[in-house]
């Protein structure tokens, strides 16, 4: 009698319950350990497949008996547990290697640190739009293990993080793309930007000549790191600035893509998103639809009514003619640098949350230009002080958000913007950016 493998699985979120049932489908013996509470649904979920699980607690022993152990993106490598399971050469993997193996679909897989989320459902909406059995998975919507568990499809776009990237082994995308690569997460990388360009650049490690990798080759990191650690795969990069031989590029206010001989031109004024940085997600997304081969007619009517992403530069409510912008996911200093350089108008800005390692001095030249007011949302908020205290006239702080809008509607004249873009993580005061998001858009609402 053959025994069965054994799973721990560390994290009952979204992964991890995902994880637990594909893993049983799989013939697996599964155990599931989280340190923390974990949500009714998912408690129900489990209880549904017969799973066991446990909260508040990790028991050490038993994990330490697993074949293979899947970490949810959250937990550092740093984590005592993790750091024993290396020692005793138990396989530490993400959510993205465990179902890789289980599906045949294509992959598609996008990182970034900004725009990857655009991009993802971007390309999503274009391979819907022309009729392909595909699904979206990764840092959106239902976990990937969960749908290679109860569905079959032909292509899976997966959104994916640098912390689902530094558990893969052998997870290779059929099309991968970098859309851009800013200091992030640098309290997960021993704050060394060139640890967490490496783990962008995993998303490639895999790639053959026959797979595809797409890049913005402005982008001074990604292309640094690409004249020491050349790619197997074929190179496709995008640019606003040069014209490019393969690729997409920007001339005469058109886009043009060209892949396997085979050119595609679509005008930059069509696009549903305005923004610089969202003629690049297009661009990447174009030029994944183009190698898919789907019809350009699809291509363009797909990239006009694309909705854009909710939490990012949304638009919630205009008051007394003030316009009311929720950009919760910016939870970095570049993400907010699009959002302020896009304000057109004097803006007031809610800021703050869990610092990953900021260098603030980047948003100088903006808050200069563009802000009348700072509102401090977060634990901690010296570093944004220290920043910007001699850059506006007005700056407080609060510890919740409907005291911040409150504080905002008080502050904003007609004609100004109040735009929610913290630049930092959410886990101070809010459960995640969503949740963020949504408190902001409720207390608008409220007003």
């Amino acid at each position: 009698m053959t025994t069965k493998q054994k799973i721990a699985i560390l994290g009952a979120g979204e992964s991890g319950v995902g994880t637990a049932v594909l893993a049983l489908k799989q013939g697996f013996e599964v155990f599931v350990s989280d340190r923390g509470r974990i949500k009714e649904k998912y408690k129900n979920k489990l209880g549904e497949i017969g799973v066991e699980w446990e909260e508040e607690i990790h028991s050490e022993e038993r994990i330490l008996s697993a074949d293979v152990v899947m970490k949810s993106p959250g937990i550092p490598d740093t984590a005592p547990l993790v750091v024993k399971l290396k020692e005793k050469n138990i396989p530490v993997i993400s959510e993205i290697e465990f179902a890789g193996k289980y599906t045949d679909a294509t992959i598609i897989g996008i990182t970034g640190s900004n725009g990857k989320t655009t991009t993802t459902k971007w390309t999503y909406h274009i391979l819907k739009n022309a009729g392909l059995n595909v699904g979206m998975a990764g840092n959106v919507g239902d976990s990937f293990a969960l749908q290679v568990a109860e569905t079959n499809v032909d292509y899976y776009v997966l959104e994916l993080s640098s912390f689902q990237l530094d558990g893969i082994e052998s997870f290779r995308p059929h099309i991968s793309a970098i859309v851009n690569i800013t200091p992030d997460h640098l309290d997960r990388y021993n704050y060394n930007l060139e640890e967490y360009v490496a783990s962008k650049f995993r998303i490639t490690k895999n790639q053959t000549e026959e797979d595809f990798f797409i890049y913005d080759s402005d982008d001074e990191l990604i292309k640094s790191w690409l004249k020491d650690h050349p790619v197997k795969a074929k190179e496709l990069p995008f640019s606003v600035s040069q014209k490019l031989e393969n690729g997409a590029y920007l001339e005469d206010n058109n886009i043009k893509i060209t892949t396997q001989n085979t050119q595609f031109i679509m005008p930059k004024s069509s696009l549903a998103l305005e923004g610089q940085h969202n003629t690049k997600n297009a661009m990447a997304a174009s030029t994944i639809a183009q190698l898919l081969r789907i019809r350009k007619e699809t291509i363009r009517a797909s990239m006009e009514s694309f909705q854009g992403v909710e939490h990012r530069l949304e638009k919630v409510l205009k008051i007394n003619n003030v316009l009311y912008i929720n950009d919760s996911k910016a939870t970095n200093i570049n993400a907010t640098y699009y959002a302020l350089d896009s304000m057109d108008t004097e803006t007031v800005w809610i800021v703050g949350g869990v610092d990953k390692g900021n260098n603030y001095a980047e948003l100088l030249p903006l808050v200069n230009e563009k802000v009348k007011a700072i509102i401090c949302l977060g634990v901690d908020n010296s570093k944004i002080f220290e920043a910007f205290g001699n850059c506006v006239e007005l700056m407080s702080e609060t510890q919740s958000m409907a005291e911040a809008v409150q504080m905002a509607y008080k502050i904003a004249d007609k004609g100004n913007a109040v735009l929610l873009s913290p630049a930092c993580a959410s886990f101070d005061l809010f459960e995640n950016y969503e949740d963020r998001g949504r408190q902001f858009k409720d207390a608008v609402r409220n007003l």
